[in-house]
């Protein structure tokens, strides 16, 4: 985003021409909210699935389903008989994963929902990048390895702990560094080619589940798809959540000291 588009959007919202309470309102349903929670992968699915992830009937899930495409958040597209819905664009991602940021914890009622939290922690997919402890910990690893470096000279990649809001992340706090033409090609990934695209090659999200930066953009993007089709990392039961491989956890280790367990 440009400094004139950063702008603009500042005006849009000190001026009250940005209805920030129309996508709250959108947002604030629990019902909703799982759906958008389910769609956060990336992936387009139909209503009787996004459905039972929400746990409402199918009549429930398309009143819900209606308000969220009308108010841009999803797109719906047919295949057949069938009527396929995935989030409109990264943006939308972005914008769920910045709320989780800010939002308490559920209570845990279950051992498998337990399980489940756990393991979205520990890896998981944000739209198209990779999340969660993995994420946070492989964008550490660049930035230690100076295939990132920061643009406002501070060390790391932390925000004040406990606090989500006390470090606002400027637009782009971080850039290629020195080092990023050899580490990433070392992960195999081709720098030039996640430059070709129309997506911005660096974005970072602040982690919701470790609060803070994790890589996103094209080169985000390219590094999750690296990872899967490398079988680093592999799809858990419920498809966000990321397993970590003993092959992927000893190439991360090789490559950028990334220690962590498969």
């Amino acid at each position: 985003m440009s400094a004139r588009q950063t702008r603009s959007m500042s005006d849009r919202i000190l001026h009250g021409y940005a209805d920030i309470a129309a996508v709250g309102t959108l947002l604030a349903d629990p019902t909703r909210a799982r759906v958008l929670a389910a769609l956060a992968d990336g992936r387009a699915l139909p209503a009787s699935v996004l459905a039972a992830e929400a746990g409402v009937a199918a009549s429930t899930a398309s009143e819900h389903l209606s308000r969220l495409v009308g108010g841009g958040l999803l797109v719906v597209e047919r295949s057949g008989r069938h009527r396929y819905y995935r989030l409109a664009s990264p943006e939308v991602a972005a914008a769920v994963e910045a709320m989780a940021v800010l939002a308490p914890d559920r209570p845990v009622r279950s051992l498998r929902e337990s399980t489940r939290a756990a393991a979205l922690r520990r890896a998981r997919s944000c739209y198209d990048h990779l999340a969660g402890r993995l994420g946070v910990a492989v964008t550490a690893a660049l930035l230690s390895r100076q295939a990132l470096v920061r643009t406002d000279g501070l060390a790391g990649n932390e925000r004040s702990e406990g606090d989500p809001i006390s470090a606002p992340m400027s637009e782009h706090p971080y850039r290629l560094g020195p080092n990023a033409e050899p580490v990433f090609a070392d992960l195999g990934i081709d720098l030039a080619g996640a430059r070709g695209g129309r997506r911005p090659l660096l974005r970072f999200c602040v982690d919701w589940s470790e609060q803070r930066h994790h890589l996103s953009g094209a080169l985000g993007a390219a590094m999750l798809t690296r990872m899967e089709s490398a079988g680093w990392v592999a799809r858990q039961d419920s498809r966000r959540a990321l397993r970590l491989t003993d092959r992927g956890a000893d190439e991360l280790h090789r490559i950028l000291g990334v220690a962590l367990p498969a």
